[in-house]
């Protein structure tokens, strides 16, 4: 089934064999990256940041540019005609004639899935709130797929803000979908995962999740350990934020006893919830994660566009 035109708001838009489809075609961009040098020439890719990005928008522009493609965009909406009161749909039907393709980020849950209804091309939800990053978690299958060989039978540990991080959000409900996995959380009781999602993934999936508030307990039990932030910018209250911002913190010697192929994984940025002494530990992958990033929306891109 080819991809050419569709959306991709949420992962579950999309099958594991299309998944499968996008990540072997990254994996040859990364291995062969002259192939592609102008594969879309000509296409201009929009970048619509309605909230502050590094990692997502510079990968999202080296894909492109990588391809051969063009830029354009704002990383601040006070910059555009936002700040003069225009609707999400009016922006949208504007940049149809001005790009192929749109990738945005928005505070607001679900501004993605409403700017598709106004679409002419192709909408790639860059992150809505706290709700879904699908990009990230092509990003992170793919570094387990790279590293692990395969995505299956996997025990994963979810740290950090389950509360109000996408990415995790997006994460455990797309590794549930694959074969024989099963779930740690970890993490405050302030910050638990939504029920909503538990609740999903265990009617939908059958999958077994644990929850403690202690990482050592899971540390020498888990395959993939995947670390998050305390995200300042989603607490309403300062001095609650404050009590929780050093809540796990990853150092040297808590990753003693865990296994030798574990894989530490993190959306980035972080801020100290890994030690840098970590950094150099053959298991923190994070880094190479980050690079994958762009090979993996090279290839997403490349589908949507019908360019391959």
């Amino acid at each position: 089934m080819t991809l050419k035109g569709k959306h991709l708001i949420d992962p579950n838009d999309f099958t594991l064999e299309q998944f499968d489809t996008i990540f072997t075609i990254a994996q040859d961009m990364e291995k062969n990256p002259e192939k592609y040098l102008k594969l879309c020439d000509g296409k201009i890719l929009a970048t619509l940041f309605y909230e502050p990005s590094t990692r997502t928008k510079f990968s999202f522009e080296s894909a492109m540019l990588r391809m051969g493609g063009s830029i354009l965009g704002f990383s601040d909406a006070n910059t555009s005609s936002v700040k003069k009161g225009e609707s999400i749909s009016d922006t949208i039907k504007v940049m149809d004639g001005y790009a192929d393709i749109i990738v945005m980020r928005h505070p607001r849950e679900g501004a993605p899935k409403l700017s598709s209804k106004f679409s002419a091309v192709p909408i790639i939800n860059g992150g809505d709130g706290g709700h879904q990053h699908p990009t990230q978690t092509l990003t992170d299958l793919l570094t387990i797929k790279n590293l692990k060989g395969n995505i299956k039978n996997l025990k994963v540990a979810l740290c950090g803000d389950l509360k109000y991080g996408r990415t995790v959000h997006s994460l455990i409900k797309t590794l549930s979908r694959y074969e024989g996995m099963s779930f740690y959380l970890v993490s405050p009781q302030q910050l638990q995962m939504p029920s909503y999602i538990k609740e999903y993934v265990k009617n939908e999936y059958n999958v077994n999740i644990v929850e403690t508030e202690n990482i050592e307990d899971v540390m020498d039990k888990v395959d993939i350990l995947y670390m998050t932030r305390i995200q300042r910018e989603r607490f309403f209250n300062e001095e609650d934020y404050l009590k929780l911002k050093n809540s796990y913190i990853l150092t040297k010697d808590k990753i003693k006893n865990a296994k030798e192929d574990m894989l530490i994984m993190h959306p980035l940025p972080r801020v100290n919830e890994i030690d840098y002494s970590v950094d150099d530990d053959q298991r923190a992958v994070y880094f190479k994660q980050a690079k994958y990033g762009v090979y993996v929306r090279m290839s997403l891109m490349a589908h949507l566009l019908g360019v391959i």
